[in-house]
């Protein structure tokens, strides 16, 4: 994974980091951590600039973000209640259900974007809500762009405080994105297992 994101950024520099962004949020697993640490060492290199590598890592960001909220605008929450209805038990949702994350989004989804920016795996599929409730696209850009851009920030100075170390932060970011899968996996089977429908409840 290392080898292949340092190969990107020879060949693209900051168009690279773009892309890269892009398809982590469109093609997991691509960890952003990863991507912008590396990016940040680039930077303690001097082989790139902090504001122009966070900019551009940004907006690879909101564009892979985009791709799941158009989807989700696109297929509206007419299209999808005849596949919540057949896989409710996997999904482990009831239309009411949809309908209350609807109304959520209506209120506060705008903040619910920019906090979710910080969580692994939620922080793309949160997209997708998002446009089947069809919030603003200016909105949507705004606070994803405002919430990617603090984490890229973070990342990014991590990777400039390792320097030139890429080993080390590739060791402990790796068990880290794994062990996080791992307990969402876990986590939804308990909710499969567990998860009643309301008449049965």
């Amino acid at each position: 994974m290392t080898d292949f994101i340092l190969e990107w950024m020879a060949w693209g520099g900051y168009f690279g980091i773009f892309l890269l962004m892009a398809l982590e949020n469109v093609v997991p697993p691509i960890p952003s951590e990863v991507i912008m640490g590396l990016a940040g060492m680039a930077v303690a290199r001097g082989d790139m600039a902090f504001w122009p590598l966070v900019l551009w890592g940004t907006a690879g960001t909101t564009a892979g973000n985009y791709f799941w909220y158009w989807l989700g605008r696109h297929l509206g929450y007419a299209r999808f209640r005849p596949f919540v209805e057949r896989n409710g038990r996997w999904l482990t949702l009831e239309w009411e259900d949809v309908e209350a994350l609807e109304r959520f989004f209506h209120k506060r989804g705008q903040w619910v974007i920019f906090v979710f920016r910080f969580l692994p795996t939620f922080r793309t599929i949160i997209s997708l809500p998002a446009g089947m409730a069809r919030m603003a696209l200016w909105r949507f850009f705004l606070f994803t762009f405002a919430g990617s851009a603090i984490w890229n920030i973070i990342l990014a100075g991590a990777g400039l405080f390792f320097g030139s170390r890429y080993a080390e932060l590739d060791r402990y970011v790796g068990p880290v994105a794994t062990a996080s899968m791992v307990a969402i996996a876990l986590g939804y089977a308990w909710r499969v297992i567990t998860w009643k429908p309301r008449g049965e409840r």
